[in-house]
């Protein structure tokens, strides 16, 4: 029986206990995580998801509940365990970067083996290694404060890097990053995961991070609330087990559901429940809370949800309650693209959603231009096409290198567009190199044109 490379059993973390301020937080969370899995830890500001990364690397202590990792408990882990637990099993990754100011790039990196005993040569091959895998070697003998915010935090990277751990964990690591940074970050820990084979854990409360891990573990009021399944690596014999326990085929079928749907390599079609159409069921491993729950006017308010978190960036909750009351209303086609841009425009207090005139026109024009693809799906025409490709190659100002390229781009497209492959089957044409038979895109280009991809067949879709 394979082990969990992470457990985490019956886990409590109380501050100030039997206090009259006495605050749990964490309640009794209970987590497995296997070798080379990428698990996200989801969920709002204070639900206790950095104190359960905080737990996993032994930085925190347990109030009760035992932490296990490879086998070892870490609380009862001698001193000298801990100090070779925390070089060499590990790397840690911080919202603030957390460098030494007065070192350099390079020696950041470095700083971690300066205590394995290793020669000045060795450390110096090993961190510079790094940073050409990053993009940032010419910065080496640069100071931090030289440094962009996605620089230090590929420096960070590096560093957690430099022993080689197992395990990579991650609390909040975009956090203080623009979006260009933060894709870069997300990006690397892609590669990390899959090239590296490293197991990687990171804390974030965005969800539009979520497609990446293979599963996310959602926390609330200091508890694990539940578990989506994007791409399950546990071992079979696991997901074995766990169907047994559900007592029938049905729970079997359901425990390596992940796994079967994921392992195509060309992203085609797998079995399924029968009363789930196709259509439905590729739109299901995007958006993992649209289920067949989601039916006639009840898509609405879904669809409405995931176009705001798809085009916005940050507002505050009570703008984006009131902009999806507002998309809601524009989805159902009570109000026109005029009437929406104006009540986004509109102050609050007067029933609108307070955000600046320039940002509504955007949205509301954007908006307005996926819908109007959404519904050119369903024509199946040539012409529809035509508009999707080329919008797709507008707004992402996509260079195809050739005619024979571009034949392919429409040909990727039109089979998403008639349910013939998923978002993984798409992005895997799109990403392999063009010599191979696919597009040639760079993968952040891809990803970027699938989830575009994505809402767009997800607002063409009817229950």
């Amino acid at each position: 029986m394979s082990q969990a490379l992470i457990s985490v059993d019956q886990l409590r973390v109380i501050y100030n206990q039997g206090k009259s301020n006495e605050v749990r937080s964490l309640d009794g969370v209970s987590v497995e995580i296997y070798a080379e899995e990428y698990v996200i830890i989801y969920g709002p500001s204070g639900c206790g998801k950095s104190t359960l990364l905080y737990g996993i690397s032994g930085l925190q202590a347990p109030t009760y509940g035992d932490v296990f990792v490879d086998g070892k408990n870490l609380a009862k882990m001698t001193k000298r365990e801990k100090v070779q637990f925390h070089q060499t099993s590990i790397g840690m990754v911080f919202q603030a970067f957390y460098l030494i100011d007065t070192l350099t790039v390079l020696d950041n990196v470095c700083l971690p083996k300066v205590f394995r005993g290793e020669s000045l040569v060795q450390r110096q091959e090993a961190a510079m290694r790094l940073l050409q895998r990053f993009g940032i070697s010419t910065q080496a003998d640069r100071f931090p404060s030289q440094l962009s915010g996605g620089q230090k935090q590929r420096v960070s990277i590096a560093r957690a890097l430099v022993n080689n751990p197992k395990i990579i964990l991650a609390d909040e690591p975009t956090g203080a990053l623009d979006s260009e940074s933060a894709q870069n970050v997300l990006d690397i820990f892609k590669d990390i995961n899959s090239t590296d084979k490293k197991t990687l854990i990171m804390v974030t409360h965005n969800p539009e991070h979520l497609v990446y891990a293979d599963r996310v573990i959602h926390m609330k009021d200091g508890k694990k609330v539940r578990e989506d399944i994007n791409k399950d690596k546990r071992p079979m014999e696991i997901l074995k087990k766990e169907g047994d326990k559900a007592g029938n085929k049905e729970g079997l079928q359901e425990g390596v559901a992940g796994a079967l749907e994921t392992s195509s390599p060309k992203g085609e079609l797998t079995d399924a429940p029968e009363k789930i159409s196709t259509e439905l069921r590729l739109l299901m491993r995007t958006f993992k809370d649209l289920s067949l729950k989601q039916v006639g006017v009840l898509l609405i308010p879904f669809k409405a949800k995931q176009l705001l978190m798809h085009i916005l960036s940050e507002l505050t909750e009570e703008q984006t309650s009131s902009a999806e009351s507002l998309l809601k209303e524009f989805l159902f086609k009570n109000i026109d693209n005029n009437i929406l841009k104006t009540k986004l425009d509109l102050d609050m207090e007067k029933g609108g959603a307070g955000w600046n005139k320039l940002r509504a026109i955007s949205f509301a024009d954007r908006a307005q231009e996926i819908i109007k693809h959404a519904e050119g799906v369903g024509k199946n025409d040539e012409a529809s096409l035509l508009s999707v490709t080329n919008y797709l190659i507008r707004i992402y100002h996509l260079k195809l290198e050739d005619d024979e390229t571009l034949l392919r781009f429409r040909a990727f497209v039109k089979l998403r567009m008639e349910n013939k492959i998923d978002r993984f089957g798409l992005q895997q044409r799109l990403d392999v190199p063009r010599q191979l038979g696919g597009v040639g895109l760079y993968k952040g280009t891809a990803e970027k044109v699938v989830r575009e991809m994505e809402m767009i067949m997800l607002l063409s879709y009817s229950a």
